[in-house]
């Protein structure tokens, strides 16, 4: 996974980072009879993907790689296509 750059980006690292953190809440919550507090810990780590998520749209999330899988009727057309221009 690691040469497909999995994860490495801004907007994973910072997704991940607030969930981190909204985990840690929620988990310290329970030991302290705080329902209240768990709750607001599980808000931070929804909170976490949706900025994860956002970052990715805006660009800072993994690039569409250039060798992409093409159907098999893509390849026939650019097959055609070629032949048709040579």
């Amino acid at each position: 996974m690691s040469a497909a750059a999995h994860g490495h980006t801004p907007a994973a690292w910072t997704g991940v980072v607030i969930a981190f953190i909204g985990f840690g809440v929620a988990g310290v919550a329970m030991i302290l009879p705080s329902p209240l507090l768990v709750w607001a810990g599980m808000a931070v780590v929804l909170v976490g993907g949706i900025v994860g998520k956002a970052m990715a749209m805006a660009g800072m999330g993994k690039q569409p790689s250039p060798h992409v899988y093409k159907s098999v009727e893509e390849q026939t057309k650019a097959r055609e296509a070629a032949i048709a221009a040579a």
